[in-house]
């Protein structure tokens, strides 16, 4: 049984879950003095009719303040700065994020510079700078997929660089996240399977990646569960609240699971990615997932093979060989990732390759690997991957994700971790 010598865990957001969660928020935010929230959200979620709902289920016990809907795919500090100016002519006191990774990440960038002051978010680059409690903030997911209402980091685009900038600080958790299965009803197949599969990868990675402990894997394994038994179902069944009930739940406990032992190369890869080729990141999660298992797979091969027992079920854990369970555990993410394809017509991409943008046009060229594989340094998810992974190596992941083949591991160099 692993036990590190030494960890920390913190999930200190409340969270109301249910499907009358939304009506809780007042009383909630009235704990808190907050009185004004601005609601940050994109066209899509608002296009939807969620933040009508919203509004309805919170009813005249607030006074809301504007709403700002212009969020990009990819968080971008310079959105943060003007939605911060809002803020502060508006007397807002305090947020509610509606939406998914980018809406929150986005709102956790604004509560740092309006609680904080100073002219940009630019400002609170780097390690420790956000060291004080900063205004109320609720966040309210649509999607069933990042887990950003448990997490320390937001992660936001400098588009001038081409980089995407980390901001950690504990102080970047929010007051309240609120898990109701009405804001996600509305979401496409397409979108429930690449938000669930962002979901898994992060309880995945959290469980073999170097910061593992054992309040993390508790999460991470529970997650797996209900994402393996509830995610094509209610692709297929998109009326069930119940089942989307427990993919909301899922993607939080993988959020708390992932906030707390960090992630590997299938977000070091990811995340280079969406920064070069602004392309939807529970795609990339899903699609490299299983070859983040395929090159680490000779430094954690058992705790691989441990993930069959959520993912696979009692039975196929108890029928599968224990040496077979790592290569097990590969097959059935596959598996899923194929299930998914075929259950949104093909919406769901297998490989790199099947990633178009909205013109139609396949988003991530091969002739575009060499770039991201040299770009992957500059994100730090890598230093907590159990084998070294360096562009060259990246290149090589890179190019059998963009066939759908699997990793030759012949050619993986096994360098300096454990």
């Amino acid at each position: 049984m692993f036990m590190p010598d030494f960890y920390d865990f913190c999930s200190r957001a409340k969270t109301i879950s249910g499907e009358n969660a939304l009506e809780k928020i007042p009383g909630h935010l009235a704990g808190l003095n907050a009185n004004r929230p601005l609601i940050i959200t994109d066209k899509g979620v608002e296009d939807a009719g969620l933040i009508d709902m919203v509004r309805d289920a919170m009813g005249d016990e607030l006074q809301i303040g504007p709403v700002y809907n212009n969020i990009p795919v990819d968080s971008d500090y310079k959105v943060v700065d003007e939605i911060a100016g809002i803020y502060s002519r508006e007397s807002c006191d305090s947020i509610l994020a509606v939406g998914g990774g980018s809406v929150i990440d986005t709102a956790k960038g604004v509560n740092i510079v309006v609680s904080l002051g100073g002219g940009s978010l630019l400002d609170y680059q780097g390690a420790g700078k956000v060291r004080k409690r900063l205004n109320p903030l609720a966040i309210l997911p649509t999607t069933t997929g990042t887990g950003s209402e448990m997490t320390l980091v937001a992660v936001i685009a400098d588009p001038d660089r081409h980089v995407k900038m980390g901001f950690v600080s504990y102080f970047l958790l929010p007051d309240l996240a609120v898990l109701d299965p009405r804001l996600t009803k509305t979401l496409p197949p397409f979108l429930t399977a690449a938000t669930a599969m962002d979901a898994l990868s992060h309880a995945c990675e959290s469980y073999y990646c170097m910061e593992k402990n054992p309040l993390s894997d508790a999460f991470a394994l529970r997650a797996i569960r209900a994402i393996s038994e509830n995610l094509l179902h209610v692709v297929k069944n998109p009326d069930d609240t119940q089942a989307r009930l427990e993919l909301a739940n899922a993607s939080t406990m993988a959020g708390v699971a992932f906030s707390n032992s960090m992630v590997g190369m299938v977000h070091n890869i990811g995340h280079t990615i969406g920064a070069i080729c602004h392309v939807p990141h529970g795609n990339c999660m899903s699609i490299l997932m299983p070859y983040g298992m395929e090159y680490n797979l000779h430094r954690r091969a058992g705790y691989i093979g441990e993930l069959l027992f959520a993912l696979g079920g009692p039975e196929t854990y108890a029928q599968t060989r224990k040496n077979e369970r790592p290569e097990k555990v590969i097959a059935l993410v596959r598996r899923l990732n194929e299930d998914l394809h075929d259950a949104t017509d093909g919406k769901h991409p297998r490989f790199l390759k099947e990633i178009y943008n909205p013109q139609g046009e396949q988003a991530i060229p091969k002739s575009m690997l060499s770039e991201i594989a040299r770009n992957i340094m500059a994100d730090g998810a890598r230093m907590y991957n159990p084998e070294e992974l360096l562009p060259d190596d990246a290149r090589m992941v890179l190019e059998h994700a963009w066939e759908g083949t699997p990793l030759d591991r012949r050619k993986i160099k096994k360098g300096g971790k454990k």
